[in-house]
């Protein structure tokens, strides 16, 4: 279960680091506060879990016996399903 702590704008500011650190090593919540009021909440991001080699070769495979039965898509087709503008095409300047 996660601790929480508050703490000021200024310790915030002075000791970021070392808070960003403690967020993510000991699962530590923080409630920011500004003249006693809460203004925000820092809270540490789950680690994303990185694939096994293994993951990513059984995904290459699957990918390949989907290019054998057809199952591909040619990149105006993605870009059609994405509403995105056929290749060559050019937008105005500062489109974006």
């Amino acid at each position: 279960m996660a601790k929480t702590r508050t703490i000021g704008v200024r310790s915030l500011r002075t000791n970021m680091q070392k808070i960003l650190n403690e967020a993510r090593k000991d699962n530590v919540h923080f409630v920011i506060m500004r003249f006693g009021e809460p203004i925000a909440h820092l809270v540490p991001v789950k680690p994303r879990r990185r694939r096994t080699m293994e993951e990513l070769e059984a995904d290459i495979a699957e990918a390949r016996r989907q290019y054998a039965r057809g199952e591909w898509y040619t990149t105006e087709e993605v870009r059609q399903m994405l509403g995105m503008p056929k290749s060559g095409t050019r937008r105005p300047r500062g489109a974006h």
